[in-house]
């Protein structure tokens, strides 16, 4: 597997790199976000492992640009701010997962090991429930024929709720999945996050899938 790592600073860059090259990955660096993005856009790479504080291009913008170019892969976002606002920032941006410095090894190497799972798995291509329709190869949804824009994150809610249809999804299963990090019950992401997806995939058409189980989590189901 390749891995690229973009990280400004060298020490960081060279203990990622040294600590991925021992699990046997194949390992590139990148000092900016420029020289970060124009490997990114090669083909070959597995994994981009992104810090968000970069010179020249910031990591947002790197991520940006590579999803609006439909580049679908898997992308590791470092940063040092913690806030709920600074990861919903990165995950909206299109990164798959978050990881918050300082960090343990074990930990880095646990959710390369899981994006890179993820980046593997074999997907069915058209995944449906009653008259909406997901593509999991252009990540693009439908329903009744009519195109949804969705971010990143919003895709990735949506396929989990579709792929589980008829089961009851706690917050913490929801939260473990699609942010890979513990669940915070002083947050309101996870419901803000479905709150905008029924907005788009439930408002105006019926019947409704996206149902609140009370003190529970949510479930997708037709009526």
């Amino acid at each position: 597997m390749h891995i690229l790592v973009v990280e400004d600073e060298k020490k960081v860059a060279q203990f990622i790199r040294q600590a991925l090259e021992e699990e046997g990955y194949t390992v590139e660096v990148a000092h900016d976000g420029e020289q970060g993005l124009a490997r990114a856009r090669e083909e070959g790479c597995d994994l981009v492992i992104l810090d968000v504080m970069l010179p020249r291009l910031s990591g947002l913008e790197v991520i940006r640009d590579l999803r609006a170019r439909n580049a679908t892969t898997p992308t590791l976002m470092l940063t040092a701010k913690t806030t709920v606002e600074d990861r919903v920032a990165g995950l909206d941006s299109g990164a798959d997962d978050y990881l918050t410095k300082p960090f343990a090894v074990a930990e880095l190497l646990a959710r390369v090991r899981s994006l890179l799972r993820r980046g593997t798995m074999d997907k069915t291509t058209l995944l449906t429930i009653a008259d909406l329709e997901l593509d999991t190869v252009s990540h693009r949804a439908r329903r009744a024929g009519k195109s949804i824009e969705l971010t990143a994150k919003e895709y990735a809610l949506l396929e989990f709720f579709v792929r589980n249809r008829g089961r009851i999804l706690s917050r913490t299963s929801i939260s473990e999945q699609i942010w890979r990090y513990t669940f915070d019950t002083g947050t309101n992401v996870i419901d803000v996050y479905v709150n905008h997806l029924r907005n788009k995939i439930d408002e105006g058409f019926e019947p409704r899938l996206i149902h609140t189980v009370r003190g529970v989590g949510y479930v997708m189901k037709e009526g």
